[in-house]
């Protein structure tokens, strides 16, 4: 088991999973992890340099058998209970970067919201927040 991670790296590692379930991590989601962990209050201390190590930490469990259930499993004991929905928040905002959800993707926000014991309402919101600001001129 790895050493425990704190707050903001559960939260990378969270949009890290995101991003690299489908197999391919799009320059878009790489982008908009950078730019959460930029903009967001809740990275107003952290330092940037320290991203690639956290998403190689990440990645590094993740490829490793039962890497998934690992990755979540350290998120859960890492992030405090009021936070459960800003993580999914952020793994709805990188999963909505490229403007199309893969099937993957949809898997592993399905997986968060029952081990992080979120309700329908509440996910339901954060994804309608998501598509709302995400869609384009076409649609």
């Amino acid at each position: 088991m790895s050493a425990p991670i704190t707050t903001q790296d559960a939260l990378i590692y969270i949009m890290v999973t995101m991003s690299a379930v489908d197999s391919t991590m799009t320059d878009r989601e790489l982008a908009q992890i950078g730019n959460i962990t930029r903009t967001l209050p809740i990275f107003d201390d952290f330092d940037e340099e320290r991203l690639v190590r956290i998403s190689r930490d990440c990645g590094a469990i993740l490829s490793e058998d039962d890497g998934l259930d690992t990755v979540m499993l350290i998120v859960h004991d890492a992030l405090p209970h009021h936070l459960y929905d800003t993580a999914y928040a952020l793994a709805v905002e990188v999963a909505a970067a490229d403007l199309h959800v893969e099937q993957e993707e949809l898997r592993l926000l399905q997986i968060l919201r029952d081990r992080l014991s979120l309700d329908k309402l509440t996910c339901a919101a954060i994804e309608r927040g998501a598509r709302a600001r995400f869609r384009t001129i076409e649609h």
